[in-house]
């Protein structure tokens, strides 16, 4: 990818170099074992790193083109296309799931709409189930068994982060009501990732001979929202034959991801496509959940004596807000910073007052109250070398 030098967007290098080192330091010490990292600014690439090692055991070393396991980044993929859906008219935010897909309905979530499961706050399926394998990557068997669940709370009431859950019912409504009667992955395919260019990204294993880095955990204290079987086994669940997890099954490098982050700054467009407007991307990161805390960090607050802080959910991203907080998002961002991050392992944002981008997709998955201030840390560190 063509590259810019920093100082010409308004970067001082040397501070900027300082994101490189510290990576490199975390992978020295065995903090973790390598990542992907790219950083632009008004549409300028100035950062475009791979740090450390693909698979350690191996001694192989990390390259930029080298595909990853990112997590929950995916869900952003599909929330980027279901709201590009709504200003279709094919969907609504206000509209109740269970208009589009009947059988959501059962045992009283008639009332979650689409707004609730953009925001974690329709109570739907927060953990992963015990299912066997082939109901786990199946889209259509695993959105029957989420539609057929009990709601776990009120719609409107607490932020429960649905892992899963939400973000295949999203992907079902897609299917239901795409005039094209296309899958899932194509419909992705064919509006995200092919026009921005993304062709290191698919749902499930990437095709052919492509270096798939392996997904091993790297904790160095108590599994909290994972445990190491957990985070290690998903990613064999993510890479099996035919696997379909809108909520976290894409394979992605920083590359590609950086395209899609970078089409977010632009406001809906880059490279003269556009997917979304800059009204949607504006109210997509408006904060949608008050003061709410998101209670999937819960265990956190005990683990790690952290005080509770609020959700700042938007419509499918998470939203810098006023708080300082322990993570994901820099404390150095403004305001209306928006992005995601994936357990362990990955982490995008958008500036959109500063103009600035960053992704962050690594190997050896941390415990996720170490993960959230890693981001943290590099976030701030690209945010403080700028100097305008």
């Amino acid at each position: 990818m063509e590259m810019t030098d920093p100082g010409e967007v308004g970067f001082d290098p040397q501070r900027l170099q300082r994101l490189v080192e510290s990576i490199q330091h975390d992978v020295d010490t065995g903090f973790y074992d390598g990542a992907q990292i790219t950083v632009g600014r008004a549409g300028h690439l100035v950062v475009d790193e791979a740090i450390g090692f693909a698979d350690r055991s191996q001694e192989r070393a990390l390259r930029t083109d080298d595909v990853l396991v990112p997590f929950s980044i995916s869900k952003q993929l599909v929330v980027a296309t279901v709201l590009s859906f709504v200003e279709r008219g094919l969907l609504s935010l206000t509209q109740p799931v269970a208009e589009v897909l009947p059988d959501f309905g059962a045992r009283g979530k008639g009332s979650v709409t689409l707004f609730h499961l953009l925001t974690h706050t329709g109570g739907v399926l927060a953990d992963v189930p015990m299912l066997p394998v082939e109901d786990l990557i199946s889209l259509e068997r695993f959105t029957a068994y989420v539609c057929a669940s009990a709601p776990e709370t009120p719609p409107g009431q607490r932020v429960l982060y649905s892992k899963l859950g939400a973000h295949a019912v999203m992907a079902s409504m897609l299917v239901a009501v795409d005039p094209g009667k296309r899958s899932f992955d194509a419909i992705v395919a064919d509006e995200v990732l092919r026009p921005l260019g993304m062709d290191s990204t698919t749902l499930g294993p990437p095709p052919g001979d492509r270096y798939l880095a392996p997904v091993v955990a790297r904790y160095r204290r108590p599994a909290g929202m994972f445990t190491i079987e957990g985070i290690e086994g998903s990613g064999h669940l993510i890479t099996a034959p035919g696997s379909q997890m809108p909520g976290a099954g894409y394979t992605t490098t920083a590359e590609d991801f950086y395209k899609f982050a970078d089409l977010l700054r632009g406001g809906g467009v880059r490279n003269g496509y556009r997917l979304l407007s800059p009204a949607m991307i504006e109210l997509a990161a408006r904060n949608h959940t008050g003061e709410m805390p998101n209670s999937l960090l819960d265990y956190a607050l005990q683990m790690r004596n952290w005080l509770p802080w609020p959700a700042y959910h938007g419509l499918g991203f998470f939203v810098r807000g006023d708080a300082l907080t322990p993570g994901p998002l820099p404390n150095l961002g403004s305001k209306g910073t928006f992005g995601g991050w994936g357990a362990g392992t990955s982490c995008f944002w958008v500036d959109p007052a500063r103009d600035v981008c960053f992704t962050l997709i690594t190997v050896g998955s941390l415990e996720d109250t170490d993960h959230l201030p890693r981001t943290q840390r590099l976030g701030d560190i690209v945010l403080a070398a700028l100097t305008d």
